[in-house]
């Protein structure tokens, strides 16, 4: 007769717990919402990365308006003229 290596007996039982789990209707419902948090995280992560994006492009468009509000306060700072001498 062939003896069962350990890891045939390993698989062997993996399998077995893995069909008697999938009946139990307490672990399904346990998987289940472990699978809905994944995807919840997932699309949270997401929506991050956007956030993310969408704030290093404020910061490039802050620093835009910046130089245009310096610039434009430059051109429209009335020149100051001497004053004339008096005799």
């Amino acid at each position: 007769m062939a003896t069962k290596s350990t890891l045939d007996r390993l698989t062997s039982l993996g399998e077995e717990v893995i069909g008697k789990a999938s009946q139990n209707p307490s672990l399904a419902r346990v998987v289940g919402a472990a699978t809905q948090l994944k995807d919840r995280v997932d699309d949270l992560s997401k929506r991050v990365r956007g956030l993310e994006a969408m704030e290093k492009r404020i910061g490039a468009l802050e620093q835009r308006i910046k130089k245009l509000e310096g610039a434009q306060k430059r051109a429209t700072t009335p020149v100051k003229k001497p004053p004339e001498p008096t005799s």
